[in-house]
């Protein structure tokens, strides 16, 4: 695979979330006399927009949605990104492919205030040459993530034809087949079922990874472990 930019999804491909996202909802709702869904069902939640996912969860109207952000973001902040851990190898990449001269970004639909909180609370930032989000909680624009890849690409002037989206969910892949740039989905993170299949190609470890954006010999570099299992990976 020829690179010369890639932009990574953030939660469930560069950040294990260790269960603080999943938690922090289920603590919301239940803090608010809703049931609780249970972590599978609360899973699935975990890529678009709250404002969108939320919706779809039994006993949550426009009445008590912003109330129930406000009471998940707070738990977040507290708890939740002290929770999050990067998941392994995924440093040693990101200086890899930077050092390579391949430009890296991350694209997330996590609100951009909150996806810098967490980059910079995580020593991340500078790893990176940029980061893209939503503008604000309430997903203008849907679940969809297009805009915010075509916002990396044209930030950054880059090539799609040379470009590639690494993400753990469809909302990623469709962003990157509406942006004409190629895709990776990770098995570490959250898809659902069958989901990964939607991906143009897939990894299941860090090694896979490295190698396939970089080549076998730069990837050997690394050390990374060929049986490396991601905690959390499906």
């Amino acid at each position: 695979m020829s690179v010369t930019s890639v932009l990574f999804d953030l939660d469930g491909t560069l950040v294990d979330p260790a269960g603080a996202i999943t938690s922090g909802i289920r603590h919301a709702l239940t803090s608010h006399g809703l049931a609780d869904p249970g972590e599978a069902r609360v899973e699935a939640l975990v890529g678009p927009p709250l404002q969108i996912g939320l919706r779809t969860l039994d006993g949550v109207t426009d009445g008590n949605i912003d109330s129930i952000i406000a009471a998940y973001r707070a738990r977040y902040a507290e708890v939740g990104m002290a929770e999050s851990v990067i998941y392994p190898g995924i440093v040693a990449l990101l200086d890899a492919l930077r050092a390579a001269g391949i430009y890296v970004a991350v694209t997330t639909a996590k609100p951009i205030n909150i996806a810098r909180q967490l980059i910079a609370r995580k020593g991340l930032d500078e790893h990176l040459d940029a980061i893209h989000g939503n503008a604000d909680e309430h997903g203008s624009m849907g679940s969809s993530k297009t805009h915010i890849v075509a916002e990396a690409l044209e930030h950054g002037q880059l090539d799609p034809a040379s470009s590639v989206v690494v993400g753990d969910r469809y909302y990623d892949w469709d962003a990157a087949r509406e942006n004409s740039v190629a895709s990776v989905g990770v098995a570490w993170g959250f898809a659902q079922d069958d989901e990964l299949q939607q991906a143009g190609t897939t990894v299941a470890t860090t090694r896979d990874l490295a190698e396939l954006l970089l080549g076998a010999q730069l990837a050997n570099t690394l050390n990374l472990d060929d049986d490396l299992m991601q905690e959390g990976a499906k």
